[in-house]
Parts: structure tokens; sequence; C-alpha cells
């Protein structure tokens, strides 16, 4: 219910995107979106916390060899795909104008919706890791919320930008790689350098203090009996 909530709420603001950017402006927006995505996103995620355990035990793998490193490597992996579609941080941060974008460099190239992809990939390495019915319910319902996502964020991008969009489109493509592999997405020889970039250096360094602060999380999550 949580995630159903949240996933109504964030879908919903970011289709009345351009109408409401028009009504208060862009950083206005930007504030109201994450004012209210914010506190209903750490709601499910202290919830998640306190109850992973909770539920019917699917299977317990977490003794199996390699397991925990493959875990580990996997959640990494995902918050590279997890990085907001914008290289400008204060645009995150509604410092600067905060934009749609048509980028086609970098993540972009191996998926056209990165989030999503990193979604099914924690979702996935975290279910395997705890096993249980309360870790299904919630990849069950992030990942339907991140296919919306495609579909709903696909069909503003068309709206806004038109044939420029349909054009990316061609050359890019939802499912990781497939575009690189039947040819459309054509690969500079110098590709790497486009993640040779401070905000990739961020997500590194975040992803790992986010690492190292699990128990402080868990810790706080604990305190609020939620």
């Amino acid at each position: 219910m949580l995630i159903f909530i949240f996933a109504i709420v964030h879908s919903g603001l970011a289709s009345l995107r351009d109408d409401g950017e028009k009504l208060i402006g862009e950083r206005a927006y930007r504030v109201l979106f994450a004012g209210v995505s914010l506190p209903l996103a750490v709601s499910a995620v202290v919830y998640f916390i306190n109850h992973r355990y909770d539920g019917t035990q699917l299977w317990q793998l977490q003794n199996v060899f390699g397991l925990h490193e493959l875990v580990w490597f996997s959640s990494f992996i995902s918050f590279f795909f997890l990085y907001p579609s914008t290289f400008n941080l204060l645009e995150v941060a509604a410092v600067d104008k905060p934009k749609l974008h048509l980028w086609e460099t970098g993540i972009m190239r191996i998926t056209r919706h990165p989030q999503m992809v990193g979604q099914v990939i924690w979702c996935l390495a975290h279910t395997l890791w705890i096993g249980n019915t309360v870790a299904v319910a919630a990849s069950v319902g992030l990942i339907a919320h991140h296919i919306y996502g495609v579909w709903n964020g696909d069909g503003r991008l068309a709206l806004r930008y038109g044939e420029a969009f349909e054009v990316l489109k061609s050359r890019t493509s939802v499912i990781p790689f497939a575009a690189i592999l039947d040819g459309r997405q054509k690969l500079p020889k110098d590709y790497y350098k486009e993640f040779i970039r401070l905000p990739y250096l961020t997500i590194t360094i975040l992803t790992l203090g986010t690492y190292l602060a699990h128990p402080l999380m868990q810790a706080f999550s604990f305190r609020l009996h939620w």
C-alpha cells in the first residue's frame, strides 16, 4: 500500500509537470515534487527496513558461497542506473531550473530508462538475499511502478520533443544493450570517457557510503517503530 500510494503521487506529479511548471515555475514545481514524494519514499523505505524479515520465508540462501558478494556487486551497479537522468546536480536541488533532457550518451547508450533497469537489479538482488513474501511484494510494486514510468516517460518526452525524441528512440532501447547489439546505437571509440565524469565519481562515493551506513539506517528506522 505504501508503494502504491507513492507510485500514484510520484507518477501523477510527473504527468502534471508541464502544466505545473507553467503555473508556478520549474524550481517551485521541483520543490513541490520533492517535498511530497520524498516523505512518501522515506516512509516506504523505513517500513521495509523494519519489516523486511516479516512474512513467509520462501527460500533461504544467505549462507550460499558468493551470494553476499553477488548481491553487493549487483546493488552497487544498480545505483549507476538509478542515478537521476541529469548530470547537473544543481538541477536536482532546484538551484538551477530543472529541465527535461534528451540524453544519448553514457548510461543512456545502454538503456534509455536507466532508473527502471537499476530498480529491477536492486529488487532482484535484495529479493534473492531476503527471500520472503515482504521482499517479493516490495519488488513487484517497485518494478511495476518503474515499468509504468517507462511508458509514461516516453509519452511525455514524445509530446514535448516530437520528432527529436522519435529519432533518439530509434537509436536507443529500453532493454539494456539491445540497441548496441542490433547496431542502432553506434559507440564512439572513446565512449568510455563518457563515464569519467564527476557525477559518476559522486555516485560511486555515495553508494559506498550508503553501504557502510546500513547499520545507521537500520538503527534510525527501528527507533521510529513504524
